[in-house]
């Protein structure tokens, strides 16, 4: 996608404020570790490496972002305080930077922000106010606190400074695997992987090291905007992926992502809900569905890779009671959870017979529900629902197989 590079004339950051940025950061960030992935290598053909952001302090990588644009405050605007707006994984690396700098900090959060993001940021000590249904309305009240108090407002990723200190990431991958040849990277503004791409593109200009970006498929802007050549904003749909759910990509971003990022892919929800189960169960790593949505590129084969490729895990703060659904959807994409409706004749012994071929089957019965009033029943039928535990694909269809060849006619349902 990008043009011939130019590093002389790509805006942002130079490679010493880079540089500059990853010293001053060092004060709270850790260096997370990378671990090589062997069953996604065997699905790449090459090796795969997960860069556990996830693991950062405050649970992702935006920290890094915002400890270096608060670090550069005068002391004149320390004294004023800090303010952003955020659902969830940019409150909290405001929140912690301010604790860490004794600046005072105001987030804004949607008031229906989820209860663990919502006590992370207070617990780190900002003032926490719930404002607006939708982010919109939550910026705007944030930028509108700014502007009536003279608290500074720090973006969550258009801004020099956070592209800067987002671009210390891309320099501890090159120290962790020198020989990388790709790098996939979530997008959900464009902060993350403006500072990535150009901190590579800076410090190692004798590499020709790919940069792709993942965008959920109902929340990506970059797409059109690339296509276009100029930023186009977009009507954001529903997706598990709210961590980058961005209805518009950042203009200094999107003028580094120009010249800097190779390709921009987008997954869907079930791509990123399998990514997720592959995560816990390969990986041992809870990683919440904007961070998960590379790993969900390289499972749904929309991302090209070549040599040794990281996949950069941005984040980890996933509410318990969504990962419970998501891992549901996940399994059930993957065919691991299988749901069939059932028409059956009214007479004894019907349901005790489905419950002998699912068990031969060697599937695992966990939850069933019969009804007498279902759509499409005749009068003589009872109509169940059964939810099951399978091994995958093949055996899901095993299941289905022995209970046609049995004489029903099971209906898979969603």
């Amino acid at each position: 996608m990008r043009a011939e590079l130019d590093r002389s004339t790509l805006p942002g950051p130079t490679l010493d404020e880079f540089i500059a940025a990853r010293e001053r950061v060092a004060a709270v960030v850790q260096t997370t570790p990378m671990e090589v992935s062997r069953f996604l290598s065997d699905i790449a053909g090459v090796p795969i490496f997960l860069k556990a952001e996830n693991l950062q302090r405050t649970g992702s990588y935006k920290i890094r972002g915002a400890y270096n644009r608060l670090s550069q405050l005068t002391a004149e605007e320390r004294s004023r305080g800090v303010v952003a707006a955020s659902a969830g994984n940019h409150a909290q690396g405001v929140a912690l930077a301010a604790r860490e700098l004794g600046i005072t900090a105001t987030i804004y959060m949607p008031t229906g922000v989820a209860l663990p993001k919502l006590q992370a940021t207070r617990g780190y000590g900002a003032e926490v106010v719930l404002e607006g249904d939708i982010f919109d309305d939550t910026n705007a009240a944030a930028q509108a606190f700014a502007a009536s108090t003279g608290a500074i407002f720090i973006p969550p990723f258009d801004h020099h400074d956070v592209i800067a200190g987002q671009g210390t990431l891309g320099l501890e991958i090159l120290d962790q695997l020198p020989d990388v040849g790709t790098i996939v990277v979530p997008i959900g503004g464009g902060g993350l992987i403006s500072g990535l791409a150009s901190a590579v593109a800076h410090a190692a200009p004798e590499r020709n090291i790919r940069v792709v970006g993942v965008q959920a498929h109902n929340a990506a802007p970059y797409v059109p905007s690339l296509a276009a050549g100029e930023i186009i904003p977009i009507t954001i749909g529903p997706t598990i992926a709210d961590g980058i759910a961005v209805a518009r990509p950042g203009t200094l971003n999107f003028e580094i992502i120009r010249q800097t990022v190779d390709d921009v892919v987008t997954v869907s929800d079930d791509d990123i809900a399998r990514a997720l189960v592959v995560l816990l169960e390969r990986a041992k790593l809870v990683v919440e569905p904007a961070g998960a949505v590379g790993v969900a590129a390289l499972l749904s084969g929309v991302v090209e890779v070549e040599g040794p490729t990281v996949v950069v895990l941005s984040g980890g703060n996933i509410d318990p009671m969504v990962m419970e659904r998501v891992i549901g959807r996940g399994l059930a994409a993957d065919q691991r959870y299988l749901k069939v409706d059932i028409p059956l004749p009214d007479r004894p012994g019907q349901l005790a017979r489905i419950a002998e071929i699912i068990s031969e089957a060697n599937a695992n019965v966990v939850e069933v529900l019969h009804t007498r009033h279902g759509a499409g029943l005749m009068i003589s039928e009872v109509g169940i629902e059964i939810h099951m535990e399978t091994r995958g694909p093949t055996h899901a269809e095993l299941v289905l197989t022995r209970l046609r060849d049995a004489g029903y006619r099971p209906r898979v349902t969603t």
